[in-house]
């Protein structure tokens, strides 16, 4: 294990690094970006690669972690990588082929992590949102236990080396934890999670229960206009933060990640310029 890095005990017995990086873009950036910002990661000791089908980077992800591997920066037992099954594959019989999509775009035999990204299902097929004629979201409905089911067989066929969910309430968790003939629990919740929304209750709930918190958005999201209100503060702004960072000497961006390792959350941090990527894994 790379001692840089602060790791956590999942419920399998397996570990994850406690900071992971973040490789989710908005659509405006060009992909290669991702692959130079992963290579960079890694090059900077990274060793936990959070993706997903959704963010449709995988290919540029898996180019940079075999470009890694084949300049004997790392090998693929270093890496911690993490994917997700997108909403309009939670049909029972799409969960592993959805999977095994995701590993030939990365070109890897297994995941370390696979997640249900979020707790709803949508229309199957090729399209990321189905709209109906009118632009509404077309929803399927499944049983997110049968979802489950078929996520435990991803492991079972050794294609995950571990699997959990993304986006869960507890409500949503405790159906899961509670179905008959649970074989394997999950071993975290992905969730955003910040100084402004420190997901107390959730936290607490999930280390009740042996469930990692991973915590995406950690240094405010992307202030998207679609959901979030323009003049609402910017978290990296926070004059709390600024006072800590003079502090300690660190920048506000330290200390938002450090606060979350500080409260047993594993954390992600998410840039695309290299003094940034550099900087975060000081944490």
């Amino acid at each position: 294990m790379n001692s840089r890095h602060q790791y956590v005990e999942l419920n399998d017995g397996r570990f994850i690094p406690g900071l992971g990086f973040g490789t989710y873009k908005p659509p405006e950036v060009p992909n290669s970006k991702t692959t130079e910002a992963t290579k960079i990661a890694i090059e900077a000791g990274y060793r936990h690669i959070d993706c997903a089908y959704a963010y449709q980077v995988e290919e540029e992800v898996g180019l940079a972690v075999r470009s890694k591997i084949a300049d004997g920066t790392v090998k693929r037992e270093d890496i911690f990588c993490t994917s997700k099954l997108w909403c309009t594959f939670h049909r029972p019989e799409l969960v592993q082929s959805s999977l095994e999509r995701s590993l030939k775009k990365l070109h890897f035999d297994y995941v370390d992590l696979y997640l249900i990204h979020y707790p709803f299902s949508m229309k199957p097929g090729e399209e990321l949102f189905p709209k109906d004629e009118n632009g509404k979201t077309i929803y399927d409905h499944v049983d997110l236990c049968a979802v489950w089911e078929a996520m435990e067989k991803c492991k079972d066929a050794g294609l995950a080396k571990s699997i959990g969910v993304s986006n869960f309430n507890r409500r949503q968790l405790e159906m899961i934890l509670n179905k008959p003939g649970l074989k394997y629990k999950p071993v975290c919740n992905q969730v955003e999670c910040h100084v402004y929304h420190n997901q107390r209750k959730l936290l607490d709930f999930c280390k009740s229960k042996n469930i990692v918190l991973v915590a995406y958005g950690a240094l405010g999201t992307q202030r998207d206009k679609q959901w979030v209100d323009q003049s609402s503060p910017v978290l990296l702004d926070d004059p709390v933060l600024g006072a800590l960072a003079k502090k300690h000497k660190r920048s506000p961006a330290l200390i938002a990640l450090r606060y979350q390792l500080q409260r047993g959350v594993v954390v992600l941090a998410q840039s695309l310029k290299e003094n940034e990527i550099k900087e975060n894994i000081q944490v």
